[in-house]
């Protein structure tokens, strides 16, 4: 994988606004926040995608992520927020190592905005991709 400034921030190269660490997770304050307390997740495994995450590294992420949460609501005094994970400069990930965006969203017009182009679900083509999915598992 390339070198990212996320591996800069995990090896102390490059400074943070750093809220939490482990062996295998860091969590820190984004430079460019959509509202205060808008926090990044990282692995410590330097990988792009989510699929691409051993199974410990994506636990390590899963037991830490609900704590970190419960920590910037309560500091910024408010209880909605998004969680944002985007793989793939397609899906509009920026920086190619594996992050959650934890995105406070205390008023209609702050935070995350998104657009939801919502379809109907078909019947059949929704057994189809379900049973060729389940064949990957």
């Amino acid at each position: 994988m390339a070198e990212t400034i996320f591996s800069k921030i995990i090896r102390g190269e490059i400074p943070c606004h750093k809220l939490y660490e482990d062996d295998q997770v860091l969590a820190f304050l984004d430079i460019n926040p959509l509202s205060p307390g808008h926090t990044l997740v990282i692995p410590k495994q330097a990988v792009a995608r989510v699929d691409e995450l051993t199974d410990d590294s994506a636990a390590a992420i899963g037991r830490v992520l609900p704590r970190l949460c419960r920590a910037v609501m309560k500091a910024v005094g408010c209880e909605d927020y998004n969680i944002l994970q985007n793989n793939g400069a397609p899906a509009h990930q920026a920086v190619f190592h594996v992050h959650f965006h934890i995105i406070p969203k205390p008023g209609p017009d702050e935070g995350l905005g998104i657009g939801w182009p919502a379809q109907q679900l078909d019947n059949d083509a929704a057994k189809d991709v379900a049973e060729r999915i389940r064949s990957h598992l």
